[in-house]
């Protein structure tokens, strides 16, 4: 079984959206306030590069896109970015596949200059968020302020400076 975590190009766009949107259905993110509706889903290898201080991966597990995992700058602030979108199929999960892509876009953030990283999601995603406490996560009271996804219901924030 081969494992590979690339950064996201054109050719996946299809297939990132499709995923985003089945596993975020499959959890209860539907609508707005959630990432699945944000307008990048769309085409996100147009939202994601070194010119925004921002990467996109993308998990493929023998030869097919399984997952996806983003980092960007949270509202343009050059100190806090955001893990995004880490959506793996059932199919991709219990490989190691969304541990890699989380640990390479935390690495990312670091040579960017980020000092802390933000993320949002949902208490029903209870391995995300092990994975995200085993990273170094610590849970928040209330989201950061300016965030889109409202509907989320966990907040946790990182710091990357040693």
């Amino acid at each position: 079984m081969s494992c590979v975590v690339e950064p996201l190009t054109a050719q996946y766009d299809q297939n990132v959206r499709q995923i985003i949107e089945q596993v975020g259905a499959e959890f209860g993110a539907v609508g707005e306030g959630y990432g699945p509706s944000d307008p990048e889903v769309i085409c996100m290898s147009q939202h994601y590069g070194d010119e925004s201080k921002s990467l996109y991966l993308v998990a493929l597990l023998d030869g097919k896109v399984v997952g996806g995992c983003g980092l960007a700058s949270f509202n343009g602030r050059p100190d806090v970015c955001e893990l995004k979108k880490l959506f793996i199929l059932p199919e991709g999960r219990g490989h190691g596949l969304g541990k890699r892509m989380a640990i390479a876009c935390l690495d990312y953030a670091r040579t960017q200059g980020y000092q802390s990283c933000y993320l949002d999601t949902l208490t029903s995603m209870k391995v995300a968020v092990r994975l995200y406490e085993n990273l170094g996560f610590d849970h928040l009271d209330a989201p950061l302020a300016g965030t889109l996804h409202n509907s989320c219901d966990v907040w946790m924030l990182k710091s990357l400076v040693e």
